[in-house]
């Protein structure tokens, strides 16, 4: 027997192993599962094992949802969508309540149960998933209340298709299912192949609380089950895994013009300045990465440190790293538990070794028996090797070294993935300023992998697009409100003999960069009045690279940008009787309102600081997106383009546009007021032709962040194709009174930014609560 003054002198934890008999009881009771559907468990059928990663252990065995199972659960959830959607915000909140009180009393069930079929230890899932799984519930039920008030005139999708990973599986669902409900839809969900146990468990809770049937379904499955719900007829896909499988559906549900929301791979960058708190960065560096075993999207699995304080921070990381216990993860002791499947180990200890193939060293990171995989961290690491370029998702990070904040930035930046990061300085001027500079949707200051309902969460780039939480997490289950479409003006070309020179305007020029151009080979076309340039794919080419060298549009600020619109305004005025000859008083009234109108928004669309932790200064602050693409209405020329030109580079973007491809002439005059504007050169480019083809190329440009159609014709099929290369969004615009007020408004600029949220320290925080937490 081991004395107490031997204890002492090692400091050894003793095991304390979580009693799991509750959830084997309840295991045991059930053996077998089916789906959840319309209310009530199907019979079990074509089951497959779920097993404890630990030990092997079979716990279960689930049913693989054929197309027929997700046939009827979403038939039962659209049955069942009417009368929930028509329940009062009030009812739909007591449901949501329900749920989070039912989750805190099966507390220790669902944490025991999470850790047993994921592999994850206890202390996570009993001490972070679990208790933000009922705060997801708990606010959305707030959500349900306040729908109306909050966002009036917004009705409910219809019936939403979700798949979650197993990394988070109670946490996923929660994130999902909570939102949907509360905005009035009803859902059908598909777990994770690896972890389906506490959905299933949450189906039961369900029915409970007495849940109407078919409002949420539970279908159990591999990859083609997943296939088959995006095939489905749902009003709405949101996706949380890997890019490839979100490009996939992205590509898949391309034309059909449902709502997809995705929240994918990530590699972000764990940036340690020379003036931080380096032992707290070490701290920062074992929960962002190792106590999770790394399978978290947002992991800092990049650690990026400055030079000077390298070798310091690289004695106390791998002192750190030797003392983590990896073992059982029932243990309350174990700090990294088990990878959930032996084809995710491999894949781990694969990258790895193509990473050392490549040059670089691994320290720890040793595999061991089972699903285990000691942490480790690849050093002497180049950008290109694959062990920095690729998402790991093991306990592995990468340890490079910068010179500069702006070295620092670049590294940061330096990858196709853009979903989080975190920054380690004593100086909040450095540390606010590289969170601004570093391209990611969630960026965390002295601290790591901090979540809570009322924080959007999401990426940019090939990180997906959408937010879960907040009131953007809302409004991604919501419908905008109707717009009243407007007959199409006729196209007809005014000029039918092409080579009549005295009936055709000849001058007519593309606007890329600020200056007035030929196009590539200076073909024409005939339009209403003249003739318009023919732009090609190399003028789409030149226009994009002017809009990626005007960034100091962005950083003249709201107030700045605000003057030159209001200076448009001015200048369109004072030619609006010239350019009423062109289309009509109305339209040059309502193209001048625009101006002033987003003028006025330019400095005073703010962001918000939202309710989280205590302790926790939390903002979210709308950011450009960068460079959009817009087709727009072939109808209502000028209020068309002003409509959709104005709201976005109100908030800082560039855009390349395609005008009214029959009637551009008007637009294409708008050249001269933006030259005599301030406005800078490359903000606004303009090139002419057929939408369909330039709507293409523009689309596909990687350069290019986000594309708005309101272009004519309805099948967007190939531009949400050419738009999945880099997963940028595609916002189709439905036709609408270009010259009413359903034409602008706070919509507009939503869709011109996106969120970033900022997570900062502050005040003393609890003893224990190390600030590198979630």
């Amino acid at each position: 027997m081991t004395r107490v003054s031997e204890i002492m002198q090692t400091m050894e934890y003793g095991p304390s192993t979580e009693d799991a008999s509750a959830a084997r009881d309840w295991l045991a009771g059930h053996g077998s599962f089916g789906h959840f559907i319309d209310g009530a468990f199907t019979a079990p059928a074509d089951t497959f094992p779920t097993r404890d990663p630990a030990t092997s252990e079979v716990l279960a065995h689930v049913s693989q949802g054929s197309d027929s199972d997700i046939a009827a659960a979403v038939a039962a959830a659209r049955a069942a969508q009417p009368g929930w959607a028509a329940l009062s915000g009030t009812a739909r909140a007591r449901y949501l309540y329900a749920l989070a009180r039912h989750v805190q009393k099966r507390e220790r069930l669902l944490s025991v149960l999470e850790t047993l079929d994921n592999g994850k230890p206890i202390r996570e899932s009993r001490d972070i998933d679990v208790p933000l799984v009922a705060r997801h519930l708990y606010h959305h039920a707030g959500w349900a209340e306040l729908r109306d008030s909050r966002f009036p005139g917004h009705a409910p999708l219809g019936v939403c298709g979700q798949i979650i990973p197993w990394n988070f599986p109670l946490l996923m669902l929660a994130w999902k299912i909570a939102p949907a409900l509360a905005a009035g839809n009803t859902v059908v969900l598909k777990p994770a192949e690896y972890t389906p146990l506490t959905a299933l468990a949450f189906a039961q809770i369900c029915q409970q609380i007495g849940l109407p049937a078919g409002v949420v379904n539970i279908v159990t499955g591999d990859g083609t089950t997943g296939a088959a719900l995006v095939a489905s007829d749902v009003d709405k896909i949101a996706f949380t895994g890997s890019t490839e499988v979100g490009r996939g559906i992205a590509r898949a549900l391309a034309g059909t013009g449902r709502r997809l929301t995705l929240e994918l791979g990530g590699k972000s960058p764990f940036v340690v300045m020379e003036d931080a708190d380096l032992d707290a960065a070490v701290e920062g560096v074992v929960d962002s990465i190792w106590f999770n075993q790394g399978q978290v999207c947002c992991a800092g699995s990049r650690i990026l440190v400055a030079e000077a304080v390298a070798p310091l921070f690289e004695d106390l990381l791998r002192a750190r790293m030797d003392r983590l216990r990896v073992g059982a993860p029932l243990d309350k002791s174990t700090d990294i538990g088990a990878i959930v499947d032996p084809v995710q180990k491999a894949r781990i200890l694969s990258i790895c070794k193509a990473a050392v193939d490549h040059g670089a060293e691994l320290i720890g990171g040793q595999p061991q028996d089972g699903c285990f995989i000691a942490p480790g961290y690849l050093r002497n690491i180049a950008p290109a090797n694959p062990g920095m370029t690729e998402e790991i998702f093991g306990p592995i990070a990468t340890l490079s070294t910068f010179r500069t904040a702006d070295e620092a930035v670049e590294l940061a930046n330096a990858t196709r993935y853009g979903l989080a990061g975190s920054v380690w300085s004593e100086s909040a001027t450095v540390a606010t300023d590289l969170a601004a500079r570093i391209k990611a949707g969630v960026i965390w200051i002295n601290a790591a992998n901090l979540f809570d309902a009322a924080a959007p969460f999401g990426g940019m780039r090939e990180s997906g697009y959408g937010r879960e939480g907040g009131a953007a997490g809302m409004l991604d289950y919501l419908a905008g409100p109707a717009v009243t479409p407007a007959p199409d003006r006729p196209g007809a070309v005014a000029t039918t003999n092409p080579s009549d020179a005295t009936a055709i305007d000849r001058t007519a020029k593309l606007y890329i960069g600020g200056a007035q151009k030929r196009p590539d080979g200076g073909a024409m076309y005939p339009v209403r009045g003249g003739l318009a340039p023919l732009g090609s794919r190399k003028d789409i080419r030149n226009a994009v690279e002017a809009a990626s060298k005007a960034g100091k549009w962005a950083a003249m600020g709201g107030h700045g940008r605000a003057q030159v619109l209001y200076f448009i305004a001015e200048n369109l005025a004072a030619r609006a009787t010239e350019f009423a000859s062109r289309t009509s008083k109305a339209e040059v009234e309502a193209a001048i309102d625009r101006a002033f109108h987003y003028a006025a928004w330019a400095d005073k669309f703010d962001g918000t600081t939202v309710q989280a932790k205590p302790g926790h200064l939390v903002t979210v602050i709308p950011e450009p997106s960068g460079i959009i693409g817009i087709a727009c209405p072939d109808a209502q020329p000028l209020a068309g383009f002003l409509s959709l030109v104005l709201p976005a580079i109100a908030m800082g973007n560039t855009v390349v546009v395609i005008p009214s491809e029959s009637d551009p002439l008007p637009v294409i005059d708008l050249a001269q007021v933006f030259d005599t504007s301030d406005l800078p050169g490359g903000v606004v480019n303009i090139v002419t032709g057929p939408q369909s083809d330039l709507s293409l190329h523009l689309a596909a440009h990687d350069e290019v962040t986000a594309f708005w159609h309101a272009g004519a014709g309805t099948d967007l099929t190939a531009i949400d194709q050419a738009a999945s290369g880099n997963l940028k969004p595609v916002w189709p615009i439905p036709p609408r009174d270009w010259t009413g007020s359903e034409a602008q408004g706070e919509t507009f600029l939503r869709h011109a930014t996106r969120q970033k949220t900022i997570w900062l320290l502050y005040g003393a925080l609890p003893a224990g609560s190390g600030g590198a937490a979630y």
